[in-house]
């Protein structure tokens, strides 16, 4: 390369004035290096090609997309757990190296169990969507190093889904929806006073995981789920009551429904277990129990107006741009052939052609498990 000695100036309205620069061309060649080495490796990430097309129903593919649901629901802290629902794409890059990277699109389902219930997600209802199922698409990156798989990046999109036209079925309400918090802490309070002597912990709400609706013979009706914790205070005391510490409090997930304070509940308490695995991925970030945010102010809600506790919209802590920001599912279609009008000849008599072959079973999408 060249250095340039001297840089010329040009101001308006004034004489040619020639600047003399002297650059320490050692340090230059240095910066410069850096520049090229970072521009190179950020080119590479984003030209880099995606993988050769692999079966959805492989075994590698569905260990793949298992272990991928898992780390989707270590990662997620709030809400309900996920379950695999179909595999719509997978594909397999290998490196000069030999570790291979995959490439997956997942169809996920959200379940009735909440983050902090320890039942396996295999166990797990799937809702309907007369109940306004919860849909995730997500686009999963993953090293496969001699057989040990680590999540790079992912990103989802989550969303509802419903029966068009159905009138009894459940809708979905905004987590801060004045009528249905008014049930949740009305069931709340019934189940505190039915949980027996001064012995027993009272517990308060740690988060509003759904609020909805259903219109039936006798009127509307309100439903409200949430996740409660244990505190330091009994049923007989009411003020100034303290969750308890993660390591010791109980949890619980209830499901409440009526209108008003004329409710009826159902509590379920355990003890969770560990959702963060380290083995897994050392990635994943340690959940966060948000005692806070919902004790001491119910009524409140993250986002106004949200409606569902959505998985995580991006994440690639290593800024590796294997995933673009837009999905390739949804890539357009190269247009039509143009239709060219022909006049009508008389068809040809043509010999009776052999029996076709049925045409191969496409690589994806894979099986469907649900809906």
């Amino acid at each position: 390369f060249t250095v340039v000695q001297g840089l010329y100036v040009y101001p308006v309205n004034s004489s040619v004035t020639k600047v003399q620069t002297i650059y320490n061309t050692d340090a230059v060649h240095s910066i410069l290096c850096v520049v090229l080495g970072l521009l190179v490796a950020v080119a590479w990430a984003q030209k880099q090609p995606k993988g050769v097309q692999a079966p959805c129903d492989s075994p590698e593919a569905e260990k793949a997309a298992l272990f991928s649901q898992d780390f989707l629901n270590a990662q997620h802290t709030h809400g309900y757990k996920y379950t695999l629902n179909q595999i719509d794409d997978f594909k397999i890059a290998t490196r000069p190296d030999g570790v291979e990277t995959y490439f997956i699109e997942l169809e996920l389902l959200e379940t009735k169990c909440h983050v902090l219930d320890p039942t396996p997600v295999a166990n797990c209802t799937v809702r309907t969507k007369a109940e306004s199922a919860v849909e995730a698409d997500c686009d999963v990156a993953l090293s496969n190093a001699a057989g040990v798989l680590s999540v790079v990046a992912f990103k989802c999109g989550s969303e509802i889904e419903t029966v068009d036209g159905c009138v009894g079925c459940i809708n979905l309400l905004p987590l801060n929806h004045t009528d249905a918090l008014i049930v949740t802490s009305a069931s709340l309070a019934s189940f505190n006073n039915q949980t027996g002597n001064a012995t027993t912990s009272k517990f308060s709400l740690l988060e509003v995981g759904r609020l909805s609706s259903q219109v039936l013979a006798g009127g509307p009706r309100l439903f409200a789920e949430y996740a409660i914790v244990e505190t330091n205070c009994t049923t007989d005391e009411d003020d100034n009551c303290v969750p308890l510490n993660n390591t010791v409090a109980k949890f619980g997930f209830c499901s409440a429904g009526g209108i008003g304070s004329d409710v009826s509940v159902h509590c379920d308490i355990f003890t969770p277990m560990v959702i963060f695995n380290a083995g897994i991925n050392a990635t994943a970030p340690t959940p966060v129990f948000l005692h806070q945010y919902h004790a001491a102010s119910p009524q409140l809600s993250p986002v106004h107006g949200i409606k569902l506790h959505k998985l995580t919209a991006m994440h690639d802590p290593t800024v590796s741009n294997l995933l673009s920001a837009e999905s390739e599912s949804s890539e357009a279609m190269p247009p039509a052939a143009a239709i060219v009008k022909r006049e009508a000849v008389a068809d040809p008599i043509l010999p009776e052609a052999p029996a076709l072959l049925a045409p191969p079973k496409p690589l994806c999408p894979g099986r469907l498990i649900y809906f």
